[in-house]
């Protein structure tokens, strides 16, 4: 076999957190003012896209052909007399101009989230050391400049936050309270807190908290004792709120915001995650893939709202046990990261043509078909993006598994779950249902924008001539499916759709933050459909 040299060197290494800002709003901006209104082109290398209603023109150096996605480089120009490099500041305020043109709105935080993210994306930068051996923390650590279609991907808020940041290896010990029994609310199982807990008194329950959400609390009750620090360290993981212990996950809320919004549990998701997971763990039994569930959570009954969802954990299932080593999908996916994770680390430097189409078969293979018939036979909408998805891999780097996480996002459909959702209180239900189309356009956008699309591109950047061959593959599991389903359903009728290149919806993330709508309200736009059979 003959092997296919690597486009260019390896894209690990430190990030510019200029240039990075720069082309995330770019590549917003691309994705969801440009192209819909058919106001992007190539031209010499570059990608050419207008603000069209600024009447501004930039554009950028593609970084390898534009088969199927476009990968954007640096610098970006500005269409003046003659093209004139800009900086990140020129072009937050040429896209918050276009932005509130289009809308007819204003957003005065949007330029200050962006910058917000810029400065910590530098901070990292400066301040990151050598990751952790363990490969899946490496993995969950290795996000420097985030989601590339996001326009301030890193936003954090408040000055504390790098004592609790993934991507600078924080630990730290859990703060433990002994809540009073009859102050305690919880349901399912979480026996996993006793275990790893401080022994507390007669008539008392442990409860661990997060150390910056128990500093922004301040809980006051006599109902609760604060115990200090104890046991063993937490490792935040990717959406830095959840830790992981070595028994488990925990997900705990943070009132801060970070990236979209504020992180908090809201009491009827407490309750959902016990929910979904009674009700996912026989969808799972049937589908080829693993799900981390989410079997129980302990809160407080006392201090209102406030102090039931600030001091909320869910306890989730950690990764003993599975196939292989677990790594984050979104690092895998990462050009620039420094991860062993990264598609260039699994791959290695000499990969032949069949190695790399063997590997992404196999990546496509045990990530379509469980999300897909989740849909289709169970009327699960899992939330497949890169951050919630683990993928398995043997000691050659293969995949051999993926491992689906957090059912904040995982919703049903209310027709084949309509006795389920009966049981349950109707803020729990409505919180944990989608209607088909909405739920369709979740999947959608999860399974094949945002998360394969994005490590196909990883693929495509070190072997360009492949990206159609990559295409062509998840074509072929995405048709089994639809051979699979009974050809006179939705389902079948949606998957025909899918087949024939009907757009894909992505999630429109700019337009999002600035009319600061919740995420479940978020808008699509649509994109090209590189499973079109004349395109793949």
């Amino acid at each position: 076999m003959t092997s296919l040299a690597p486009a260019a060197p390896s894209l690990g290494g430190r990030v510019d957190p200029d240039a990075a800002t720069a082309l995330a709003l770019l590549n917003c901006a691309v994705r969801e003012l440009c192209a819909p209104e058919q106001q992007v082109r190539v031209a010499g290398g570059h990608l050419v896209a207008r603000l069209p209603r600024a009447g501004v023109t930039l554009r950028a150096r593609l970084r390898r052909p534009p088969l199927l996605s476009f990968r954007l480089a640096g610098p970006i120009e500005e269409l003046r007399d003659r093209w004139t490099v800009v900086d990140w500041r020129r072009i937050t305020a040429l896209i918050a101009g276009e932005l509130e043109l289009t809308t007819g709105a204003a957003n005065p935080e949007f330029a200050a989230q962006v910058a917000a993210s810029r400065d910590a994306m530098e901070l990292i930068g400066r301040r990151r050391r050598a990751d952790d051996a363990d490969p899946f923390l490496a993995s969950e650590r290795s996000l420097v400049a985030g989601h590339r279609f996001h326009p301030s991907p890193k936003a954090r808020q408040g000055a504390d936050w790098p004592a609790y940041a993934p991507e600078l290896g924080a630990r730290f010990p859990l703060r433990w309270l002994a809540v009073r029994a009859d102050a305690v609310a919880e349901e399912g199982d979480v026996s996993v807190l006793d275990r790893l807990g401080p022994p507390v008194r007669a008539g008392y329950r442990v409860l661990p908290a997060h150390p910056w959400q128990l500093d922004l609390l301040r809980p006051e009750s006599d109902a609760i004792v604060d115990l200090g620090p104890y046991g063993p360290e937490a490792a935040p993981t990717s959406s830095v709120r959840t830790v992981y212990v070595p028994d488990a996950f925990l997900k705990f809320s943070l009132d801060v915001r970070i990236t979209n919004c504020v992180r908090k549990n809201a009491w009827y998701e407490l309750s959902g995650a016990v929910a979904l997971t009674r009700a996912l763990r026989p969808v799972f039994e049937e589908l080829a893939g693993d799900l981390l569930a989410e079997p129980g959570y302990r809160t407080v009954s006392v201090g209102g709202t406030r102090l039931r969802e600030g001091l909320g954990v869910i306890v989730r299932e950690g990764v003993r046990g599975l196939p292989g080593t677990p790594l984050l999908a979104a690092a895998i996916a990462d050009p620039d990261g420094d991860s062993p994770a990264a598609v260039s680390r699994l791959l290695g430097d000499d990969a032949t043509p069949e190695r790399v189409l063997a590997w992404w078969d196999a990546y496509a293979g045990h990530v379509v078909p469980p999300v897909l018939h989740a849909y289709l036979r169970h009327g699960v909408v899992l939330e497949p993006h890169l951050q919630n998805v683990l993928i398995a891999v043997d000691d050659e780097g293969t995949p051999v598994r993926a491992v689906f996480r957090d059912l904040e996002g995982t919703k049903l459909l209310p027709g084949p779950w309509t006795a389920f959702l009966a049981d349950l209180p109707d803020p729990v239900a409505r919180a944990l249902t989608h209607d088909p189309e909405r739920g369709w356009n979740r999947v959608v956008y999860c399974l094949f924008v945002n998360h394969l699309a994005e490590v196909a591109a990883a693929v495509a950047d070190r072997y360009p001539l492949l990206e159609p061959a990559l295409w062509r593959i998840v074509r072929r599991h995405v048709a089994r499916c639809a051979e699979e389903t009974p050809a006179d359903t939705d389902g079948a009728a949606r998957l025909r759709a899918l087949l024939a290149g009907v757009p894909l919806p992505a999630k429109a993330n700019l337009r999002t933050r600035w009319a600061r709508d919740p995420d479940r309200q978020a808008a699509y736009v649509p994109v090209p459909n590189p499973l079109a059979e004349d395109l793949a």
